[in-house]
C-alpha cells in the first residue's frame, strides 16, 4: 500500500526505538507507529493519533480505559483500534498519553491512560473523525521492526 516510511518527520525513529510519527498527506493526516512488535506499532500508532490533537507528553495517564476489538486481518485491527480510541475520545472527553497493546491472532486487547481534556492546558489543535483505509499498512518491515499506518480523517 505505501512506501517505507522514511525519518524526514519530527518523531522518526532509529532501529531500535519503538515510536510514532505524523506524515501529510492532502487535507488529512497520516499517523504511523512503530515497535520491535506488532503490539509496539499499535501503540506508536495510537500514540501518533494523540498527536494530532495535542503533546501526548503533556498528558497525565491518571485514568485507565480498556479496549477490545477483532477484526479479519492486521489492517483491519489498525482502523478499528484507531477508531476506539477516537470513540472514547469523543465520548469521555479525554486525551490519551500512554497505551498498552497484546495481540492474539486479530483480537486485540488494550488500554488507554489518560485524563479528561482541559482545554487550557492541552490546547487541542484539532479533532480526529477517524482512522481510515487509505494509505493502510500494517507490516514487518525489512530491519525487523514493525510499521502500522494509516491516513486520519480531520
Amino acid at each position: 500500500m505505501a512506501s517505507e516510511p522514511t525519518s524526514s518527520t519530527a518523531e522518526a525513529t532509529s532501529a531500535e526505538e519503538d515510536g510514532w510519527e505524523l506524515f501529510a498527506h492532502d487535507a488529512d493526516i497520516g499517523v504511523r507507529g512503530f515497535g520491535a512488535t506488532r503490539e509496539a506499532a499499535f501503540e506508536g500508532a495510537a500514540m501518533a493519533l494523540n498527536a494530532v490533537l495535542t503533546s501526548p507528553g503533556g498528558v497525565r495517564p491518571s485514568q485507565a480505559i480498556e479496549i477490545s476489538c477483532e477484526a479479519p486481518d492486521d489492517e483491519f485491527l489498525l482502523v478499528d483500534w484507531l477508531n476506539a480510541l477516537v470513540y472514547e475520545m469523543a465520548t469521555r472527553g479525554m486525551l490519551f498519553g500512554r497505551f498498552k497493546v497484546h495481540i492474539e491472532g486479530h483480537e486485540l486487547h488494550g488500554q488507554a491512560w489518560g485524563e479528561p481534556i482541559d482545554a487550557a492546558r492541552h490546547s487541542p489543535a484539532t479533532e480526529v473523525k477517524g482512522a481510515t483505509y487509505t494509505e493502510l499498512r500494517v507490516a514487518k518491515l525489512a530491519d525487523g521492526r514493525w510499521v502500522a499506518q494509516c491516513i486520519v480523517d480531520v
